[in-house]
């Protein structure tokens, strides 16, 4: 449809300027001294030369041709300079502007001979005088119509780049969005199983109590990253499985005692409202990762996760027993919750306190600036 836009107003600009040069060229004979008086010949290569530039977005260098080709005739019939020298340079500043560089360069350049020749064998040229403006009917559209082609083609690269940017971000924030949902599922499962083994020789019951863990917890986990991906995908999720935000971490407590690690879940302070999703989301991120890190890693049978709500930001705490919990925190998930937090403007610190695991992150109530 554009292209079709385009062509029509083309061919509505060439033969506007067909009738305009006509009646132009018939003008500019009557004012000057041309040694050969504007015939039917002459009218026709300005009818022609003009007309050729409906092709001058789709076949620039044809319009180019045409024109050059059209401008020669006339002015080799002794015709006066008028506006078939207008029509030159529309056409010399659309083979810049949409053709391939190289190919219009030598169109160009072509048709500057042409014209030289022209201004240096023609009795009543100017000769040498005249060299700087007849070379500025070529160069400067020429120049004009480059240049706003690498304006143009600069503003499609800062596009097609911020495109890919976006898409890269996007991938990203998925894979961070899957490795938190399914990283805690599996840490949870495979602490179940292990529980399941040791106790089946001689407590078929509490293995069996392990086993029905096994199966909520993967079920969950399951709702949860269908729920993800179809947030990704910008669909309705499944009603099962409500958005993951600070307002579901009973769910996460439930999980992990099931785990066998008793989680105490304290809020203080009021809940300015709703938080920005965003916000929502990865305060339970945060959560979520550092309790998958401590049955990951520590051999602790409790956590302590804290809440306080403030008019500005609300500040997550999670902290363990280190118990074999790195205590490092250069982690990957530690990694991913810093990137978390900063991306919204908040603060983030893990490490030892006092024996004690801890992962602190302040995030701004209003989502950041």
């Amino acid at each position: 449809m554009r292209w079709i836009r385009s062509s029509a107003a083309d061919l509505a600009l060439a033969a506007l300027l067909a009738a305009s040069a006509a009646a132009g060229s018939a003008v500019a004979d009557g004012l000057g001294r041309p040694s050969v008086p504007l015939g039917t010949p002459g009218y026709v290569l300005v009818v022609v030369a003009a007309l050729g530039l409906s092709a001058r977005r789709s076949r620039p260098l044809v319009a180019l041709t045409t024109a050059a080709v059209c401008a020669g005739g006339y002015l080799a019939l002794g015709y006066a300079y008028g506006p078939v020298i207008l029509v030159l340079m529309i056409a010399v500043y659309s083979a810049a502007r949409h053709a391939p560089p190289p190919a219009a360069a030598w169109c160009a350049a072509a048709t500057l001979m042409l014209l030289l020749v022209h201004l240096l064998t023609s009795d009543r040229a100017l000769g040498w005088l005249g060299v700087v403006p007849v070379a500025a009917w070529v160069v400067v559209p020429g120049a004009l119509g480059y240049g706003l082609r690498l304006r143009q083609q600069a503003g499609q690269q800062a596009r097609a780049e911020a495109i890919r940017q976006r898409l890269d971000e996007e991938r990203l924030r998925v894979a961070q969005e899957v490795h938190d949902v399914v990283g805690h599922g599996l840490a949870a499962i495979k602490m179940q199983a292990d529980i399941a083994l040791h106790v089946m020789p001689r407590q078929p019951d509490q293995a069996r109590v392990a086993l029905a863990a096994i199966s909520r917890t993967s079920r969950q986990a399951l709702d949860e990253l269908r729920t993800t991906l179809a947030a990704v995908r910008h669909v309705d999720g499944d009603d099962r499985a409500p958005a993951a935000g600070l307002g579901r971490l009973n769910d996460l407590r439930r999980r992990m005692a099931d785990a066998g690690v008793t989680v105490r879940v304290r809020t203080t302070g009021e809940r300015p409202g709703a938080l920005p999703p965003a916000v929502d989301l990865a305060g339970y991120r945060i959560v979520q990762e550092s309790l998958t890190n401590v049955l990951r890693h520590g051999r602790c049978e409790r956590a302590d996760v804290t809440v306080r709500y403030t008019t500005d930001d609300v500040t997550i705490t999670i902290a363990n027993p280190i118990n074999g919990t790195p205590a490092n925190g250069d982690g990957t998930g530690i990694r991913g919750m810093r990137a978390r937090v900063e991306a919204l403007g908040g603060d983030f610190v893990a490490g030892p306190v006092a024996q004690r695991f801890e992962v602190r992150a302040r995030l701004p109530a209003g989502g950041g600036a």
